[in-house]
């Protein structure tokens, strides 16, 4: 579970991996896997076998061993390694938009967000995170089958108690009228949100915050002109993330001797010297190196928000 409520409402993590839990299983920072753990269950990767029992009452991050002496870490289901390991049953949003929304919805323990589709569910299980324990996420999806997976999976991680999924066509038929005046955000992810942004104007409290996350700027465009008349601080944000490599290397280095007019570059190998001559003796020190990913993310999607006009 990722977010298990105790019985007072505080917000807490299970140390102890129990019998049902779901936890990552961490091979490497590009290879995890979500596993659901069970008694008489075995892990079978590349590292050999891994028996669930050995697993259990062991506390989160614990380095485990299979029969061949390999080993992988068990970790919590936050919501970061969720994205990571979820099934993409859409495109899903990742950790730099993620943090983004959620800061700029200025979401806190006791909001009631809408969203609108909730696709994989990457986005919904942070903005679950963000309210509890005491507020709510209610999101809707036009696909019953991906509204189901979804729901199927809010269970798996613990947190059905604060997700309640919908379906419903929101740029057809906009959100359910009990919801009117009661939202605190609203997050639209759909082809044509402008379609629904009178709904949601309808759905947030004076002063609300909504987001609109669209791939293309044409998208951008026309859902800026449906918020001038209901909106106000309309802005749009594009997050590129470029990640570094942070790696630790030998370098060795010569000396420069006295009367040298250019300075050595750092040497790999000692400077061999002919019988009898005195050599020149290299130093090596390990130095951090630090450099761009190769893999650096491109643009994900344009990030529009805007504040509800409060009409006195």
């Amino acid at each position: 579970m990722i977010l298990p409520i105790d019985p007072a409402n505080k917000l807490s993590f299970k140390r102890f991996i129990k019998d049902g839990d779901l936890v990552i299983v961490y091979e490497r920072h590009d290879t995890m896997k979500a596993v659901k753990v069970s008694e008489d269950g075995v892990l079978q990767n590349r590292f050999g076998a891994f028996k669930h029992s050995e697993w259990i009452g062991k506390p989160f991050g614990s380095k485990v061993l299979s029969n061949k002496g390999a080993f992988v870490y068990l970790l919590a289901p936050t919501p970061e390694l969720w994205t990571l390991v979820l099934s993409h049953r859409t495109q899903i949003l990742y950790i730099a938009d993620i943090s983004f929304v959620v800061m700029y919805l200025e979401i806190v323990p006791g909001c009631v967000v809408l969203e609108s589709g909730t696709g994989s569910g990457s986005l919904t299980t942070s903005l679950a995170r963000a309210v509890a324990s005491t507020g709510h996420v209610y999101t809707f999806d036009f696909h019953e089958q991906r509204a189901a997976s979804a729901r199927d999976d809010f269970e798996k991680t613990g947190l059905s108690s604060l997700v309640t999924v919908g379906v419903r066509d929101i740029q057809g038929e906009g959100f359910p009228d009990e919801f009117c005046g009661r939202a605190d955000s609203v997050f639209l992810d759909l082809p044509q949100p402008w379609l629904a942004i009178p709904s949601a104007g309808k759905m947030l409290k004076p002063d609300g915050v909504l987001c609109s996350f669209s791939p293309c700027i044409e998208q951008v465009q026309r859902s800026c002109e449906a918020l001038k008349s209901q909106f106000t601080d309309i802005r749009t944000f594009e997050v590129l993330l470029r990640t570094y490599e942070v790696r630790q290397k030998i370098l060795e280095s010569c000396p420069v001797n006295e009367g040298d007019s250019i300075e050595r570059p750092p040497r790999k190998r000692r400077q061999g010297s002919a019988e009898g001559s005195n050599g020149t003796e290299c130093s090596s020190s390990p130095t951090v190196v630090i450099r761009p990913s190769g893999e650096a993310r491109g643009h994900t999607g344009y990030l529009t928000f805007a504040r509800l006009k409060c009409f006195v």
